[in-house]
């Protein structure tokens, strides 16, 4: 009883410390802003992405029909932004959660057992980081054939070092606590010591890692699309989106093809560290805001 009372005391302590952190609280409102509008705008005002209007011509500018204008070969350029933002953000999000599902049992597993199974999860974690991760991707995507699927694979598995090293580190300190010892000693099995008493203690800096991993996942996958080895015409993403605008002509004479994806990359990639900043601060009880 008195255990969950200090849990939901310190749980409430962090939540207050996160509403007083502003950048934090405007980023998330942002953030489910984004969410909600790529979700629901296409249904609500049924938003095709994919089909040639042939009653105007293509290239147009904006207009009342179309609000950001046609691309190239006629389709909505509205519908394509918001379609993309739904692919960026799904990307983002899915491949760190395919990272953090590899990458925290691994480094749960490399602290607690330690020996020659921690030998081989962090020298194979250091061979991941040795490559340079974008040259490696990109081999990856090229062999595989680029995709939706293929990127946020190949991302989120990549990405899965980072997460067994913030954990791996906590761990060490944790599986000396005397609540360990105290476990082992009445013969509680080790999954539940790691579980139930050592993944609930080191979980936190994880929750930071997962939102600078979504940012990196993103700017990842729009690098990708924009070398057009990403998600692939007809399907839009942010960074396609702004691979189609390359040419000097588009650029100069159309910035409503490019501005609004490049804003919302941006504006996107901030508040994500805005709010692991936000997460960071509310758990650190040394931090005063």
């Amino acid at each position: 009883m008195v255990k969950t009372e200090k849990s939901t005391s310190y749980m409430m302590d962090v939540v207050r410390r996160f509403k007083k952190h502003k950048l934090a609280m405007i980023s998330l409102c942002v953030l489910a802003i984004e969410i909600l509008l790529v979700i629901f705008l296409p249904i609500a005002m049924h938003l095709d992405p994919y089909t040639t209007d042939y009653s105007t011509y293509f290239g147009a500018p904006p207009s009342a029909q179309h609000w950001l204008g046609t691309d190239d070969v006629g389709r909505d350029s509205f519908a394509r932004f918001i379609s993309g933002g739904q692919v960026s953000l799904s990307v983002g999000i899915i491949s760190a959660i395919i990272s953090l599902v590899i990458g925290v049992p691994l480094g749960l597993i490399a602290g607690y057992y330690r020996g020659w199974i921690e030998t081989v999860i962090m020298r194979l974690s250091d061979v991941f980081m040795s490559f340079p991760s974008m040259v490696l991707i990109l081999v990856l995507v090229s062999v595989l054939g680029p995709s939706i699927t293929t990127v946020t694979v190949v991302i989120g598995i990549l990405g899965w070092p980072r997460f067994a090293r913030t954990i791996y580190g906590n761990v060490l300190s944790v599986r000396e606590c005397e609540y360990v010892e105290a476990a082992r000693a009445v013969g509680t099995r080790d999954g539940a010591i790691m579980t139930q008493y050592i993944l609930p203690k080191s979980f936190a800096p994880v929750l930071i890692a997962f939102t600078f991993r979504a940012a990196q996942a993103i700017i990842t996958e729009s690098a990708l699309s924009f070398l057009g080895m990403g998600v692939q015409a007809p399907q839009a993403s942010w960074g396609n989106i702004l691979y189609e605008a390359q040419s000097i002509s588009v650029l100069a004479t159309r910035p409503w093809l490019w501005v609004p994806p490049g804003i919302a990359l941006l504006v996107t990639i901030l508040c994500i560290n805005f709010l692991g900043d936000g997460i960071r601060d509310a758990l650190d009880t040394k931090m005063v805001i």
